[in-house]
């Protein structure tokens, strides 16, 4: 299951373009993974919209989180719910959803992610490793060395999220990283696959670097 590019819809980001056709556009970049992300519109809307995501991300083999909502996840049949620190405790959302159902979990710290582990999560978000305007409540930059921390101590996927773009992604991946989460820099671009084309095409290299070290 790959999560090399994971991208994070967003409407006020995204110069008019809907949720849908943002998560359009990078799917045909190559995205791997999208996420649903909107915290003004009402369940009824948000079920309609995650559908059309979800049949969409399916065509193309990528997988569809959505997030915080385990409610639109499961009746949209997104392959999973994305779970920030203040969202249903993750002992809970496992409960409603079973596996294979896939729950990722934001984490800020090595004993968070190492216990996010124990309780069942299937991925990691270190969130923010740079300072981002993305998410006005993300707060400062953690850094890379956190990822790789983190990375030491667990054994599921580890996705970097906050402030990454073509500039730094590198750095993150060569941290142990996964895969790297993304908002602006794709969402905002004039040229969304091109951009989402752009970052995966560099995790890819940076990847394969990787590896000859192993």
């Amino acid at each position: 299951m790959a999560y090399d590019l994971y991208v994070v819809t967003d409407e006020q980001l995204s110069h008019g373009l809907t949720h849908l056709e943002i998560a359009e556009q990078a799917l045909a970049g190559g995205a791997d993974v999208i996420q649903l992300r909107d915290k003004q519109r009402c369940g009824r809307d948000l079920v309609i919209i995650a559908r059309e995501i979800r049949s969409s991300a399916k065509r193309c083999n990528a997988l569809f989180i959505v997030n915080d909502r385990i409610d639109i996840a499961l009746t949209s049949g997104a392959d999973g719910v994305h779970l920030g620190r203040e969202d249903i405790p993750l002992h809970l959302a496992r409960e409603l959803a079973p596996k294979p159902f896939i729950i990722g979990i934001s984490v800020g710290s090595p004993k968070e992610a190492v216990d996010a582990e124990k309780e069942g999560a299937d991925y990691l978000a270190v969130s923010p490793v740079f300072s981002t305007a993305s998410k006005s409540d993300a707060g400062p930059g953690l850094g890379t060395g956190l990822v790789r921390q983190i990375r030491e101590q667990v054994r599921i996927p580890v996705i970097a999220i906050g402030g990454i773009g073509p500039h730094n992604v590198s750095e993150v991946i060569a941290a142990g990283a996964d895969g790297v989460a993304v908002i602006s820099a794709v969402v905002s671009s004039a040229d969304i696959a091109g951009s989402a084309r752009e970052i995966k095409s560099i995790i890819a290299r940076c990847k394969s670097e990787r590896r000859k070290f192993l």
